[in-house]
């Protein structure tokens, strides 16, 4: 591997590691973050992991800097206990709170219980976090429900929302706007204030949706009149 370093900014250097999006690349980019931090130490002002590459904030002349990253990542191998925390997120999957879900199984050639099987059959890596806070990017989804982001978004989507847009699969953290093709809800708090970190995910950390019935959905708290 040979990373390439790339400015930013006066105090902030990019770091691509890859050219293309893969699950294979998660491994990487976690051992990458855990070398650049121990390397900055008190010097590390921030660290945005995302698909491909990571952002480098520091309290360093750039030389410096640079020089530190090229140290760090030299020899870089991917370590095996170094992947993130593992989630089930329960997904009531349903037209009322879905409603590209019959789209998707039409376009698919696949009824809407396939699509939901198929769907919940992955782990998913959260590639990265943006758009929103909490709002984690996840892949990959079968090439079967791969689908692009609506022509014209919605004004208002459910917090809890749970979509996928090209090959990738997120779930909205709280009411925004949005164009991802919506499939089901998960009463899961996404984003919280109160928790430590404040998201639930992280880059790195790996998810599993879990299908569950309209009244399980409830019963874990979930809002069927936010409707999107």
């Amino acid at each position: 591997m040979n990373p390439r370093i790339e400015v930013v900014a006066v105090d902030s250097l990019m770091v691509r590691l890859f050219e293309r999006i893969d699950e294979a690349n998660m491994p990487w980019l976690l051992a990458a973050s855990q070398r650049l931090r121990a390397a900055f130490g008190e010097h590390l002002l921030d660290l945005v992991p995302s698909y491909t590459t990571l952002m480098v904030q520091f309290a360093l002349p750039p030389a410096a800097a640079r020089a530190l990253i090229n140290q760090a990542l030299t020899g870089l191998r991917p370590d095996v206990g170094s992947a993130g925390r593992q989630h089930e997120i329960p997904v009531w999957y349903d037209a009322s709170v879905g409603p590209e879900l019959p789209l998707l199984a039409a376009r698919s050639g696949l009824s809407e219980a396939e699509v939901v099987r198929l769907h919940s059959a992955r782990e998913y890596p959260v590639f990265a976090l943006g758009f929103a806070p909490g709002f984690g990017f996840m892949g990959l989804v079968d090439e079967c429900l791969a689908s692009p982001r609506l022509s014209t978004p919605r004004k208002r989507v459910a917090a809890g929302s749970v979509g996928i847009a090209e090959r990738q699969t997120a779930a909205y953290p709280a009411v925004s706007p949005g164009g991802w093709n919506l499939i089901g809800r998960t009463p899961v708090r996404l984003f919280d204030r109160e928790r430590e970190g404040y998201s639930l995910l992280q880059a790195g950390d790996r998810v599993r949706f879990v299908p569950v019935s309209r009244s399980e959905f409830l019963a874990l708290g979930g809002d069927v009149e936010a409707q999107g």
